[in-house]
């Protein structure tokens, strides 16, 4: 039975969290305080994660997305990709920080992985710094040059811009996707941080990075699928791409088509989710594939309409990103 919520709309992409732990401490994620992670017997193993994909792909899914965390930290993932390019998914993606790509790019291409999106903040060796609080600038360059020349190609680059932080950075960004050829995404400042340090006036617009860029390079509107996150532009001269993801001023929760499950086998219909929803229960309590099944179905039913950042008493949820996966 095909995956709907009550709202009439269709869910074909998953995001599947395969760790809660990273090797940076972004300050849009988490927390600069010591690292506390989940028990390895809490994570869901590589078998229970198949399980459910193949579940969901009978379902209707037809695009999964593997996050972190980083996904790149957790052994195995090169197999487990191999395992879900098996199991039919049509469209197979990770999201990286990019540290440990340059090595792994190769393998995670002949397993299977179809497209990467590698996280990105200052093109400024001191401000990667800051905002990162790691030293691994030159890995992650290395990185995106080694999945631009591959299969890959084009190669997403991720942008969380915040105000005071890096938004001086607009055009540098706009002229590294030009001299690369790459996509490059600005992604609004969202409440999900862990230090809870997230204000509206720290987030900056996407209007703005658009009439920032637009008035130094000619820019064209790119078709996109209705549910996609991304508004896209390319260059008028061919050379590169942009998106605009603006999940606070621009949302686009009316078409949203996605769902998550997290490391610990829970189920979140939104990013914003106060609830989750535990599989993994189920999965180490005996339950077939059709009771799993119904149990999604249920729970997709009742996917919010939106996530609400701009009403009244608005309430972040209770997991910040690095353990919901991005």
């Amino acid at each position: 039975m095909p995956l709907i919520d009550k709202h009439g709309r269709p869910i074909t992409d998953l995001r599947v969290s395969v760790t809660d732990r990273c090797n940076f401490r972004c300050v849009y994620c988490r927390s600069a305080d010591p690292d506390k992670h989940m028990a390895h017997d809490e994570l869901l193993d590589w078998g229970e994660y198949e399980r459910l994909v193949r579940i969901l792909v009978r379902m209707g899914i037809r695009k999964v997305r593997v996050t972190g965390g980083e996904p790149l930290v957790r052994p195995g993932v090169e197999s487990f990709i191999g395992r879900l390019k098996a199991l039919g998914v049509q469209d197979l993606s990770m999201t990286t920080n990019g540290h440990l790509l340059a090595e792994r790019c190769d393998t995670l291409i002949a397993a299977g992985l179809g497209r990467i999106n590698i996280s990105l903040d200052s093109l400024d060796r001191a401000k990667f710094e800051q905002v990162t609080r790691t030293k691994a600038f030159d890995q992650v360059m290395a990185g995106i040059d080694a999945a631009q020349n591959s299969a890959l190609r084009p190669v997403k680059v991720n942008a969380v811009l915040v105000r005071g932080l890096n938004d001086d950075e607009v055009e540098a960004f706009a002229e590294f996707a030009r001299e690369r050829e790459l996509i490059m995404r600005f992604i609004e400042f969202m409440p999900l941080d862990a230090d809870r340090a997230w204000t509206r006036e720290m987030m900056v617009p996407a209007a703005e990075v658009y009439k920032r860029i637009s008035a130094r390079w000619p820019l064209v509107p790119v078709v996109h699928e209705r549910s996609e996150t991304a508004r896209k532009f390319r260059f008028t001269d061919g050379r590169g791409e942009i998106g605009l993801v603006a999940p606070v001023t621009q949302p686009f929760c009316g078409f949203c088509s996605r769902i998550r499950l997290t490391a610990d086998g829970k189920l979140r219909t939104c990013l914003f989710s106060k609830d989750d929803h535990d599989l993994k229960f189920l999965l180490r309590g005996g339950a077939n594939d059709r009771e799993i099944g119904d149990e999604i179905l249920s729970i997709v039913a009742q996917k919010e309409k939106g996530h609400r950042i701009n009403e009244p008493g608005f309430v972040p949820p209770s997991r910040t990103m690095v353990y919901i996966g991005g």
